[in-house]
């Protein structure tokens, strides 16, 4: 943690500037109405999984308060966080289980969240994130795809499902669908204006930047404007001041027997390891990317962060936070500076500021205060967003391209040419190797014993050092960034 701290603290006074920098400000109205739709997004089904004891409010203060605290004093200030599927997933089975024993879900959630913030203050302490050296690309990717396929599947899921909703008039949940895949048309056209002609014409770029923040302008007008029907908004609180069932904010953990409290333990076990390879995957996408970084990392302070988080936040019923892949990808993009006349190769550069990430969480929390304009925004416009993202965050990744090249050879130029030096039938088999570890980890997620995803996401690790017996060296070494002497030095 000290080496950590002191590799980043020259910079330090370099991460506030750039304020009034183009890629910060784009990248802080874009990312801000993405994390408030994925806190309000997530906040709206913790409602639903946990009987209304964690919602929408509780989501949002715990988003502004991790977000602004990490911009502020993290290592990699890049990564955004924010609610996950996999944490509100685990939340709602333990939910479950304390209706079936009859005892206090908000206390049993407490212990549960402090017996995890301890353990993972002790894995930073100990570096236990050492260990991401057993993981590679190979694993990165995977998971990255699977949280993108995620965002996307869902939000086409909840759109379309509006189609036979009774809630709705045929002609409200049509023009819902409209409005998501309108958003998502036009925040993809406008980016790539940079690829009319040879050469960009003028503005293109600042239009490519502020693609997503102008989709969500023109559609939210578009539908405040000239449709006179119901138009379905977040579905915000009229207060900020009160939890969501009106329960104090402080959470009455002496309430629970001895033997309760310790045994919160065994989930909690659960919960610091999907939070602790939920962060620092996460971390590891951002900081071994193609991205030129210059200012270095810190995944052991980082995982502090995020442990003392857990550990504060348990105590006040507030939902646990962690590195969001998707946001966090994006964020990267949004900050990096491209060539202009081929965009599809690596970035030249990227703005590592904090400010755009600070901008965005304390944006979160201005909104709180005025949450009736946050209803405003129409939940579809939200919905295209995400899918937005989703497909944003899957154009980067190497298994994707790879995926699409199995029906569309060609899809294999620029910024994955190094796959291009693989033998196809070779490039073919890695592929589908990556695709069965994606089909069982979307299979356990949505199983009854989902409690054991992260423990089939760390399996990724000894299945990719074993395939080491079926591919060449060379070949391994353009497909993957699988480090053999880093591994054996742990």
């Amino acid at each position: 943690i000290a080496k950590d701290i002191a590799t980043r603290r020259p910079h330090y006074r370099s991460d506030f500037s750039g304020i009034f920098s183009q890629k910060v400000l784009s990248a802080s109205f874009y990312l801000f109405f993405a994390c408030l739709a994925n806190a309000i997004a997530f906040g709206a089904l913790s409602s639903v999984l946990t009987g209304g004891e964690i919602g929408i409010i509780e989501m949002m203060i715990a988003t502004a308060i991790g977000g602004t605290t990490y911009a502020l004093f993290s290592a990699q200030p890049i990564t955004l966080l924010g609610g996950t599927g996999p944490i509100v997933i685990f939340t709602a089975l333990l939910y479950a289980a304390c209706k079936d024993l009859g005892v206090s879900f908000i206390a049993v959630y407490a212990w549960t969240g402090i017996w995890a913030g301890i353990i993972l203050i002790v894995l930073a302490v100990a570096n236990a994130s050492n260990l991401m050296r057993f993981f590679s690309r190979f694993t990165d990717d995977i998971f990255a795809a699977l949280v993108s396929l995620i965002f996307v599947i869902e939000a086409v899921r909840t759109v379309g499902g509006g189609l036979f909703d009774d809630k709705l008039t045929p002609a409200d949940a049509w023009f819902a669908a409209v409005l998501a895949f309108g958003t998502c048309v036009i925040a993809f056209g406008l980016r790539w204006t940079v690829r009319i002609g040879k050469r960009p014409l003028p503005g293109t770029p600042l239009l490519a930047d502020f693609a997503p923040t102008l989709a969500i302008i023109i559609m939210s007008t578009f539908a405040v404007t000239l449709w006179s029907g119901q138009i379905e908004g977040p579905a915000v609180p009229v207060d900020y001041a009160a939890t969501s069932t009106g329960r104090p904010w402080l959470v009455d953990i002496l309430a629970l027997p001895l033997w309760i409290k310790l045994t919160c333990v065994l989930p909690a076990t659960f919960a610091a390891t999907l939070l602790f390879l939920d962060q620092n995957i996460t971390s590891r996408i951002i900081n071994e990317s193609d991205a030129p970084l210059r200012k270095g990392h810190g995944y052991h302070l980082d995982l502090l962060l995020i442990g003392l988080f857990t550990l504060c936040f348990s105590f006040f019923g507030l939902p646990w936070i962690v590195a969001a892949t998707v946001h966090s990808v994006n964020h990267l993009k949004s900050l990096s500076i491209d060539d202009l006349a081929n965009p599809d190769m690596p970035s030249l550069a990227v703005v590592e500021s904090r400010i755009s990430a600070l901008s965005i969480h304390l944006a979160i929390a201005a909104s709180l205060l005025a949450l009736h304009f946050v209803a405003m925004i129409p939940m579809a416009v939200l919905l295209g967003l995400f899918v937005y993202m989703g497909f944003m965050s899957l154009w980067g990744n190497a298994f994707f391209v790879r995926s699409l090249s199995l029906v569309m050879p060609g899809m294999i130029v620029h910024g994955h040419d190094a796959d291009a030096h693989v033998p196809r039938h070779v490039r073919n088999r890695f592929t589908y190797m990556q695709a069965g570890c994606l089909v069982v980890l979307w299979g356990v997620k949505s199983s009854v014993v989902g409690i054991f995803f992260p423990f089939f996401i760390a399996l990724c690790v000894p299945v990719r050092i074993l395939i080491t017996r079926y591919f060449h060296d060379e070949h391994l070494n353009h497909l993957d960034d699988y480090d053999h002497d880093q591994r054996n030095e742990i």
